[in-house]
């Protein structure tokens, strides 16, 4: 297969998958511009990845353990600057779909409440929010299934407290 081919392919998968990315960035930035930086930045990841994608999982689960490794990376080390590397000159244009940023209060709460779980607890939850079943999260967390279900079960019923708790407040 040619590397132009590749480059194809790579672009339309992520152009048909990266609103996964968009849910990432948006878990792990607290601003526009962050956002933008971090998509850039997963989408650098995905491609200088790519070559080792073997194919024995969806490309989506794929695409979102890179993402999360490089957003719990980026932020764990409190990287101010992200390298802006550049896709390959060849590289077909990503279309960037332009990513509503008004969400209404309650998404918004829910957000920076989930925002507050730790690394782990995070990413489980985005990817339970994707209705992932619990064997693909397990595959893209590394834990198992078992350990994904449990902590999910622990998240809703946080989650739910904090809910009542805002309802009574």
């Amino acid at each position: 297969m040619s590397s132009q081919k590749n480059e194809a392919d790579f672009v339309a998968l992520l152009n048909e998958n990266q609103n996964l990315v968009h849910k990432i960035c948006r878990m792990y930035t607290d601003s526009k511009a962050a956002h933008d930086d971090l998509f850039q930045e997963i989408s650098i990841q995905l491609w200088r990845s790519y070559d080792r994608f073997e194919g024995k999982s969806k490309f989506s689960t794929w695409m979102y353990r890179v993402g999360l490794n490089t957003a719990i990376t980026l932020y764990r080390k409190e990287k101010k600057r992200i390298d802006n590397g550049v896709l390959h000159e060849n590289t077909p244009q990503l279309i960037v779909q332009e990513y509503d940023t008004e969400i209404d209060e309650q998404l918004d709460w829910l957000y920076k409440k989930i925002n507050s779980f730790s690394e782990i607890d995070k990413a489980l939850t985005l990817l339970y929010l994707e209705d992932k079943k619990y064997d693909e999260i397990s595959e893209t967390l590394g834990i198992s299934s078992i350990n994904a279900r449990v902590k999910m079960n622990r998240i809703k019923k946080r989650l739910k407290e904090m809910i009542n708790d805002r309802k009574d407040g």
